[in-house]
C-alpha cells in the first residue's frame, strides 16, 4: 500500500488517501494539514495500523501465450 496526499481548487489544504498495489482507495483522511509532509505523516502513521496489504499489484503487460496455438497451421 502507498500514502499518497493531494489537494483540491475548492479545499486547498492536504489530506492524505492509502490506496493498495491494485489502484483502490483503500482509505482517505477527513482532515487537512497545511503542508503535503504533515498529511503523508500521519496517513503513514494510519496505514501502519491496517492490516497486511492483499490485493495483488496491476500488471503493466499482459501475456498473449492464450492466443498461440501448440498446433502448426502451416501445411
Amino acid at each position: 500500500m502507498q500514502v499518497t496526499a493531494f489537494s483540491t481548487p475548492k479545499k486547498p489544504d492536504w489530506r492524505w488517501r492509502i490506496v493498495n498495489y491494485a489502484g483502490e482507495t483503500i482509505q482517505e483522511s477527513r482532515d487537512t494539514f497545511p503542508t503535503i509532509a504533515a498529511a503523508v505523516a500521519r496517513g503513514t502513521q494510519y496505514m501502519s495500523r491496517l492490516r497486511e496489504d492483499r490485493s495483488a499489484p496491476v500488471r503493466a503487460w499482459r501475456s498473449t501465450s492464450h492466443l498461440r496455438s501448440n498446433h502448426s497451421t502451416s501445411r
